[in-house]
C-alpha cells in the first residue's frame, strides 16, 4: 500500500506577538519583540518581571458548543480551543461534512493547567479540602486540551496528548503524522498550548537560573546567538495545524500551505536539562526527519531553530546542525530563532514555530533572529541577525527539544501536485 501524502490545510495561533496567524507573522516578518513586563501576576516577589504574555485575549466564542466551559477550564485548554477553533476556521473543514470518526486530535502541553492548580491548592490551604473544586483534576491534566476539542466538534477519531517538555507540539505534530501515514485517520488537528506564566512556573524556571533577568530593557531580553545572552524569556500561546491526507484535501478542494514530509525524533540520554555538548542527538533527530522526507541535507533552505537564548543550548544545537548539514550549514542555509521575539512557548513553541516555517514557505521570507548585537563566534551560521530576509524557501525545517533529553524535528516541503 502507498502511503499517504500529508498536507497542512489550516493554521492557527496566539502568541506575544498577535491573536491570529496573521499577527504573529507579521510580528515576526518585522521583527517585533512580544516580550514586555508581566502584568498576569505580581512579580514583586519574584527575581523576574518580564515575559510573552498573550494580551486581550476572550476564550468564549471559540467554546461555541458550550461557552460556560470557558470560564471553568485552565488558560493553557483555553488558547488550544481558540488556536483549534482558528485552524478549523482556515482549513474550511466542515465537521458535518466529514467523516467525524476519521478526524483525530492530537494538542499536548508540556505543563499544562498550573494557574487551575495554584488557585485550588490555595484554597485548600486556606479553606480546606471541600473546597476545591470538583474540576480541578480535569481542567489541570494535559491530555484535556485534545479531550475539550474532540467535543467540540464530535472528532471521534485518534485522541491523545504527548507531553515531553518543549517538545511537546513537535511531537503531536509528528505523531499525527505517523498515525495518517498508518491509514488510521483522514484528519488531524494537532500541536501545542502553554500558559505557565504563573507563580510557581517562573519562580521555578528562575531558580533554575534558566531565565533572563533583563528586567529592564525586556524587548532585547531574550537574544539566541548573541554573546551575551543570559536565558530565555518564558512565553505562552497556542499553535494549531490541521493535518490531512492529499487524497481528502483535494477531494473538498481545500487550499494546501504545504506538505509535511519528514518528521524525528532522539533522546540525548544524557542529563535533566543539558543537551549533549557536541549535538549528537539533535543531529540524530535531524537525519532521521531528513531520512523520512528523502531529502538531502544541501535541500534544506531554513531551519527555524530551537534557540532559546541559554548559552549551552544554543551552541549544542549550533554543534549538531554543522554535525547534520556539513558544508551546507556555512554554505547557503540559513537559519533564525523566532523565540528572540515571543519567548520561549515551551509546549506550544513547535507549533508557533512550524507555522513560521509554513509562511516563509508561503512567502518566501526568512523572519529574522532579533537582538543579535555580538554574535557569539561559537553560533557561527547564519542567523538571520536583525533583519528579515526575502529568499527562495522550499524547504524549511522545525527543531524543538526539551527538557529530559526529547528531541524533534519536522520539515516542511512546497507542495507540488
Amino acid at each position: 500500500m502507498t502511503e499517504p501524502r500529508i498536507v497542512i490545510t489550516g493554521m492557527g495561533a496566539l502568541s506575544p506577538l498577535g491573536n491570529s496567524v496573521s499577527e504573529t507573522w507579521d510580528g515576526m516578518k518585522n521583527g517585533r519583540s512580544g516580550i514586555s513586563r508581566i502584568e498576569s501576576i505580581d512579580t514583586a516577589p519574584y527575581a523576574v518581571h518580564i515575559a510573552g504574555e498573550v494580551r486581550g485575549f476572550d476564550p468564549t466564542p471559540y467554546f461555541r458548543k458550550d461557552p460556560k466551559t470557558a470560564r471553568r477550564c485552565d488558560r493553557f485548554e483555553q488558547l488550544a480551543m481558540a488556536a483549534a477553533v482558528m485552524a478549523v476556521d482556515d482549513a474550511g473543514l466542515d465537521p458535518e461534512k466529514t467523516d467525524k470518526n476519521r478526524v483525530g486530535v492530537m494538542i499536548g502541553s508540556g505543563i499544562g493547567g498550573l494557574d487551575i492548580h495554584g488557585v485550588n491548592l490555595s484554597t485548600m490551604l486556606k479553606s480546606g479540602p471541600r473546597r476545591v473544586s470538583p474540576f480541578c483534576i480535569p481542567y489541570m491534566i494535559t491530555n484535556m486540551a485534545s479531550g475539550l476539542v474532540s467535543m467540540e466538534y464530535g472528532f471521534g477519531g485518534p485522541n491523545m496528548s504527548i507531553s515531553t517538555a518543549c517538545a511537546t507540539a513537535n511531537h503531536c505534530i509528528g505523531e499525527a503524522w505517523r498515525i495518517m501515514k498508518f491509514g488510521d485517520a483522514d484528519v488531524m488537528i494537532c500541536g501545542g498550548a502553554e500558559a505557565a506564566i504563573q507563580p510557581i512556573g517562573l519562580t521555578g524556571f528562575a531558580n533554575m537560573k534558566a531565565l533572563s533577568t533583563r528586567n529592564d530593557d525586556p524587548t532585547t531580553a531574550s537574544r539566541p546567538y548573541d554573546l551575551d545572552r543570559d536565558g530565555f524569556v518564558m512565553g505562552e500561546g497556542a499553535g494549531v495545524i490541521v493535518l490531512e491526507t492529499l487524497e481528502h484535501a483535494q477531494a473538498r478542494g481545500a487550499k494546501i500551505y504545504c506538505e509535511l514530509v519528514g518528521y524525528g525524533l532522539s533522546a540525548d540520554a544524557y542529563h535533566l536539562t543539558s543537551p549533549l555538548p557536541e549535538g549528537e542527538g539533535a543531529s540524530r533527530c535531524m537525519e532521521m526527519a531528513l531520512r523520512h522526507a528523502g531529502l538531502q541535507p544541501s535541500e534544506v533552505d531554513y531551519i527555524n531553530t530551537h534557540g532559546t537564548s541559554t548559552h549551552v543550548g544554543d551552541i549544542c544545537e549550533t554543534k549538531a546542525i554543522k554535525r547534520t548539514f556539513g558544508e551546507h550549514a556555512k554554505n547557503g542555509l540559513v537559519v533564525s530563532s523566532t523565540k528572540s521575539m515571543t519567548g520561549h512557548l515551551l509546549g506550544a513553541a513547535g507549533g508557533i514555530e512550524l507555522l513560521a516555517c509554513v509562511k516563509a514557505i508561503e512567502e518566501n521570507f526568512v523572519p529574522p533572529t532579533i537582538n543579535v548585537f555580538h554574535q557569539d563566534p561559537e553560533c557561527d551560521l547564519d542567523v538571520c541577525p536583525n533583519v528579515g530576509r526575502s529568499m527562495k524557501v522550499d524547504v524549511a525545517l522545525s527543531n524543538s527539544f526539551g527538557f529530559g533529553g526529547h528531541n524533534a524535528s519536522l520539515i516542511v516541503k512546497r507542495f507540488t501536485a
